[in-house]
């Protein structure tokens, strides 16, 4: 994104995709948000956004968007995404997650040849299910192990036919496990924190064994710029990171931070249904672009705890 783009960005008042925006503005882009302003929508970052000429908001639902905006590029963080929710009732993931990017390619497509944006597709790193060892690369066969994974690896692969059948260039990113500053607080990082400065304990699946790698959410967004400015179309990218946790020590430290024993800071619930033991990518393809991680977990945590605020979700 050297030259300034029209970005189209579906999505942007969630967690990852209003970090985007942001780091977007601040390089003199030109931003237009589609977003149908759900219950984990930052209204106050797009109070925030209103005050650039740049930006533009849209409220509207992927699923029933019938006008594409002129763009050059197109970034889909549009998603249902918390793994408990899809468990319990997976009918909206399958709404979003796949008809509604089944929408938007259409939309594309539609455009004149001249027209038509490049396809940014927003995946995870879920899609290929767990791995005990290793890492996974971006050609390793997807098998997702919940109804949310399994829509998000549905739409990869419509993205995919999209560009083989209509010739709409695209690329697919696979971020690992995103963290940082004003995350709804149904993730563990915030959820934890905001019940512990209550007085009320964590709530942890199983014995808090499960492994993830940890990527700043500031570090997530530069890796999906490179990709973007540098990227070869037609191509599935991992953002990895080397900050992997056990799901336990995540919530010791936190407790740490906060000033509580550990003794009363959480408490083990059931193991969730399906729950992968370890999630890690391996990052080659878009480290040989030039990006590289630079936030630290054990720092970064320390600002997200003290610094923790959910007012913008109430």
């Amino acid at each position: 994104m050297d030259r300034h783009e029209i970005i189209v960005v579906t999505g942007g008042l969630g967690f990852i995709g209003k970090h985007f925006i942001r780091y977007c503005l601040e390089k003199g882009h030109f931003v237009k948000n589609i977003d149908r302003i759900s219950y984990a929508a930052d209204r106050v970052v797009n109070a925030e956004f209103s005050k650039s000429s740049n930006y533009r908001f849209y409220e509207a639902d992927i699923c029933t968007l019938d006008f594409l905006p002129e763009c050059d590029i197109f970034v889909n963080f549009a998603a249902e995404s918390h793994v408990d929710n899809a468990i319990t009732n997976a009918r909206k993931f399958c709404e979003t997650n796949f008809l509604g990017v089944q929408n938007c390619l259409e939309l594309v497509r539609l455009k004149h040849e001249r027209e038509q944006p490049i396809f940014i597709q927003i995946s995870t790193d879920e899609v290929y299910g767990d791995i005990r060892e290793g890492s996974h690369k971006e050609e390793d066969q997807l098998i997702p192990s919940n109804p949310y994974a399994a829509t998000k690896a549905a739409a990869d692969m419509l993205v995919k036919s999209w560009g083989r059948t209509y010739g709409v260039r695209w690329n697919i990113i696979r971020p690992t496990n995103n963290y940082g500053v004003h995350q709804y607080p149904e993730k563990l990082i915030p959820k934890s924190a905001w019940r512990m400065k209550r007085g009320l304990p964590a709530a942890m699946h199983g014995d808090g064994s499960y492994i993830r790698s940890w990527l700043h959410v500031e570090d997530a967004v530069r890796g999906i710029a490179t990709v973007i400015d540098k990227g070869k179309r037609n191509q599935i990218y991992n953002i990895g990171s080397t900050e992997e946790r056990r799901n336990i020590d995540v919530i010791r430290r936190i407790a740490q931070i906060a000033g509580i024993e550990e003794r009363s800071a959480f408490v083990s619930a059931s193991d969730r249904s399906g729950q992968d033991i370890r999630y890690s990518l391996d990052d080659t393809k878009v480290r040989a672009l030039g990006w590289f991680q630079q936030k630290k977990f054990d720092e970064e945590i320390i600002q997200i705890v003290e610094q923790l605020d959910n007012s913008r979700f109430v």
